[in-house]
């Protein structure tokens, strides 16, 4: 149940971080990978690393907030490998100001690629999958769309993770008829390259978090297996929050 040998992945904001690790993932578990990337150089990187796991891969240039650029990467992707089975939409950013503070600019850069690139990643992957009768859409949100965390203040993150989960749930229910799967996944704190910009609030995350500590990308692959597999088969419309615990207090 929990085989994807030879399916067909995308994986967006692949070139380090979370994404990364997912998308190794998705390899070692015998997919052929697509990388939509706004940075080629990270992004040819971990192509090589994949190739040589015997798996095929390709980096395909794109900004998600820009739809004709992600177009021709989902176009390219369909071109390459025939189908697409698994989307992974990982792309993310966060700012840590207050809301008082928050300029427009600022405020249309973290919603353009948490919440409109998420909702114009899905919207291409639908035009993939809805032919197929079959896929699966896998969105990277955040306990941040549940809950609104502390110390660090970040109203407009919230907000665009929170409209992710809602996004999941409204496509899960439009796409259901055509066998689209649509899930999401809300990490807590994991130790990435953007959680390590802000290192000095380390101690509280760890004091907040029942576990004593923060996650490792890793701990995410399992689900993420679990989610673009047949074993979730009955499963959509479902945000998974994997924090550590934070949220259960």
């Amino acid at each position: 149940m929990f085989d994807i040998s030879g399916r067909k992945a995308l994986v967006t904001g692949a070139g380090r971080g979370i994404g990364k690790v997912l998308a190794l993932a998705l390899a070692e578990a015998g997919c052929d990978i697509s990388i939509v990337e706004i940075d080629m150089k990270n992004a040819a990187a971990v192509v090589e690393e994949i190739r040589e796991m015997g798996r095929k891969a390709f980096a395909f240039e794109a900004d998600v907030t820009k739809k004709d650029s992600l177009r021709k990467a989902f176009e390219g992707t369909q071109k390459e490998f025939g189908r697409l089975d698994i989307c992974l939409n990982n792309a993310g950013v966060c700012i840590h100001q207050s809301a008082e503070d928050t300029s427009e600019k600022d405020l249309n850069h973290v919603v353009d690629i948490n919440l409109k690139g998420v909702f114009f990643c899905c919207q291409e992957a639908s035009r993939i999958m809805i032919p197929q009768k079959k896929g699966t859409i896998i969105n990277i949100a955040s306990m941040s769309g549940t809950i609104a965390n502390v110390p660090q203040k970040q109203a407009h993150y919230n907000a665009s993770k929170a409209g992710v989960i809602m996004l999941t749930k409204s496509l899960a229910v439009e796409w259901a008829p055509y066998g689209v799967r649509v899930n999401s996944i809300s990490p807590g704190y994991i130790r990435t390259e953007m959680t390590l910009m802000g290192g000095q609030m380390f101690p509280a995350w760890e004091s907040l978090t029942p576990m004593g500590r923060l996650g490792e990308a890793s701990e995410l692959r399992g689900l993420v297996i679990y989610l673009a597999s047949d074993a979730s088969s009955f499963m959509t419309g479902s945000d998974i929050i994997i924090d550590g615990g934070y949220t259960a207090r």
